[in-house]
């Protein structure tokens, strides 16, 4: 046995290494802080019917787009195979709905935006309405 260490490191590699943990911690830290969680206190009003709007614009919600819908039997759809057709509640043209959480909240067209798929509004919920639906 020798009293040389296993796998010695240079002092300038325990200052990167050093440095380097430091900034991971500080990376950390700084998603901490973007990721934590409304306390209750945040949505309490500063004024009575005044609600915190930094809260508010931080609430994720589901968006979806509804093309129309059908009431099929159980039978029906265990049919169904590649190639069927869902004859669906609504007429071709149409305008489709855009619900977030459920509730709808406009309706548009469909449009290509750079090979995807994206919806122009044609009818907007008034806000005073899309905040009770939400």
């Amino acid at each position: 046995m020798t009293d040389e260490k296993e796998n010695p490191t240079p002092e300038h590699d325990d200052a990167e290494a050093a440095e380097a943990e430091h900034e991971t911690h500080d990376e950390v830290a700084v998603q901490a802080a973007e990721e934590v969680e409304p306390s209750l206190e945040d949505f309490k009003p500063t004024m009575p019917g005044n609600i915190n709007p930094e809260v508010l614009q931080n609430i994720v919600v589901n968006l979806s787009i509804e093309v129309g819908r059908a009431q099929i039997k159980i039978k029906d759809l265990m049919r169904l195979t590649q190639g069927s057709v869902v004859e669906l509640d609504r007429i071709a043209g149409e305008p489709l709905d855009l619900l977030v959480n459920n509730s709808v909240v406009a309706q548009g067209e469909i449009v290509l935006v750079n090979d995807r798929y994206g919806v122009r509004l044609t009818r907007v919920v008034p806000s005073s309405e899309r905040l009770k639906l939400i």
